[in-house]
Parts: C-alpha cells; structure tokens; sequence
C-alpha cells in the first residue's frame, strides 16, 4: 500500500498561498488514507476475534455433550444402583411361583451391602420361614432351622431354581455383577411403556464367572429404571424375559415394584416379585453377614 508523507510535498512550484492549499490537501489526503487503513484493520480484527469466539464457544459445547453423554457402562451402573443402592440396601419382598397345576408364594427380606456381601431370610410359609441364605464375597451357605444345619452351596448352584422359582440362587444372592463381569453397548433407543429406553447389550467378559453369555436390557433414559431384560446363554439362545412395571416412588426414588419373570422354553411358568418396602444406603457392618447371624435372624 501507498503511504504518502506530507514532508515529501513541494511548495516551491508555486505561489506560498497555493503551495499551502496543496500541502493541506494532500496532508487531508493523507490522514484520510489513514483512517482508512485503521478501518479496514478493525473490521479484520473484529472478524479474526468473532470468528476465534466462534470456534472456541463450538469447542466447549462440543465437550459440554460430550461429558453429559452417558456410555452403556454408566447408564448400567446407574440403574443397577438405583435399585440397590450405592453402599447398601434393605428390602422386603413376596415372590410368587406360578406353575399350570400349583401356585405358591414365598417371603422374604434381604439385606445387601456393596458386590460382596448379601442375606436373605425366609419368613413365610410358617413350614419354611427361618431358612437363611449367605453370601461373602465368591462364597455362600444355606441355614435350614428344620436340621440345624449350615451347608456350603457350591458355585454350579448359581444357576439353578431359588425355593422352586425361576430366579436363580445368582439373582437373590447377587454374585454377577452386571457393571464389572460384561462389557456393554448401546444399541439404540426404544420405548416401552410410554418412556424412551436405551437398549443396551451386555456380553459376558471372557474371564467372568457369570450364568448369562449376553444379556440385553432396556433402560428408561430419565429415571434410570430397567424396564426389561433379556437373558441369553453362552450359545445365545433366549432362556428368560423379565418386565418390570407398576413404578412407586420407594425411599425417595422412583422403583419398579413388580418384577416379572417368563422362561422362554416353558412360556407356560412365571415368577413374580412384588417388592414391599426398599431402604437404601442403610448402615450395616461386615459383621453382619455372618453365619451367626444366619441363625439368628427372625
């Protein structure tokens, strides 16, 4: 760009009055020039900074979303601690056993604190009520007050019937853990029961000791509330379907008071819990779970 300096204008050429005037027009000339050259600076400057503020503002929202989207493993932790609570839980329960030719209906309270310790006592029918059952950390026994006797479950128990339900001594007991023995992906969203769900699907970590090979669950995106699981084995195929329904708020939050399980090769059976009262984060020791105790508990 041309810069002019008014030192370099002659006034020699001509008369002192013109040689003023020309001077003076060319020192206008000059700062008008000038103020030019500022303008055009500002306009780029303010564009540089509205377009610096543009990018750093998009950044930071982008990283805004980004710690407010939840990965597949947290929303499952989520859920899984709504339900038993961050440090430990209290619950009291009635599972009905539905079979074409019978019925029957158990009781029973359950005391949980954290993955490694659980106790459930039995308290009806009268001919059953005073079993216990214990587990502490990958260990687990059974108290039958009848014989007086505390037998040792050994692991190839988990999967099978709890009192002649469909629940498994894994559910009651809670030996898997659903956070820590599967790696989890989101597969999409569905709604079920009027709420938007995460689908979600869990398969088993190669080196878990764990029942289901996969497991798909439906995660309600406000609440947090599981609304349904699928169960499949090691080979994949479908072996049972839970729904969960009629929503109370229990300890102040908002909890799926009946649990309903179908297995898929006997459609024809069904197990339901129906959860009375749930305490959350209560205090309790490692020392009460404890095969004392398992005799005392009423």
């Amino acid at each position: 760009m041309v810069r002019y300096h008014v030192s370099e204008i002659s006034t020699t050429t001509r008369g002192d009055g013109q040689g003023k005037k020309a001077a003076d027009n060319m020192g206008n000339l000059y700062y008008y020039c000038l103020n030019q050259e500022n303008d055009i600076r500002k306009r780029r400057m303010t564009r540089f900074i509205g377009l610096s503020l543009l990018l750093i503002l998009s950044a930071g929202g982008n990283s805004i979303l980004a710690g407010q989207s939840l990965t597949a493993r947290e929303v499952i932790r989520r859920a899984d601690e709504k339900f038993s609570g961050e440090k430990s839980s209290y619950t009291v329960m009635s599972m009905k056993v539905i079979r074409p030719e019978w019925e029957r209906t158990v009781e029973f309270r359950t005391w949980v604190m954290g993955r490694d310790f659980a106790i459930s006592l039995i308290t009806s029918p009268p001919r059953e009520a005073g079993q216990s059952f214990l587990k502490r950390g990958s260990e687990m026994w059974s108290w039958n007050p009848s014989v007086s006797r505390i037998i040792k479950l050994p692991s190839s128990m988990l999967s099978q019937g709890w009192m002649g339900s469909d629940y498994t001594h894994d559910d009651i007991l809670r030996e898997t853990s659903v956070v820590n023995d599967y790696s989890h992906e989101i597969m999409g969203e569905e709604e079920l029961d009027g709420r938007l769900c995460y689908k979600i699907e869990m398969t088993a970590l190669e080196k878990a000791s764990v029942i289901w090979g996969k497991q798909l669950r439906w995660i309600d995106r406000q609440d947090f509330i599981m609304l349904k699981a699928e169960l499949y084995d090691e080979d994949g195929y479908l072996v049972r379907t839970e729904t969960c329904s009629d929503i109370r708020i229990m300890d102040g939050r908002s909890i799926p008071s009946k649990i309903e399980l179908v297995p898929e090769d006997e459609p024809q059976n069904k197990t339901v819990i129906e959860i009375r009262e749930i305490r959350f984060n209560i205090p309790l020791e490692e020392s009460f779970f404890s095969q004392q105790n398992m005799r005392r508990l009423r």
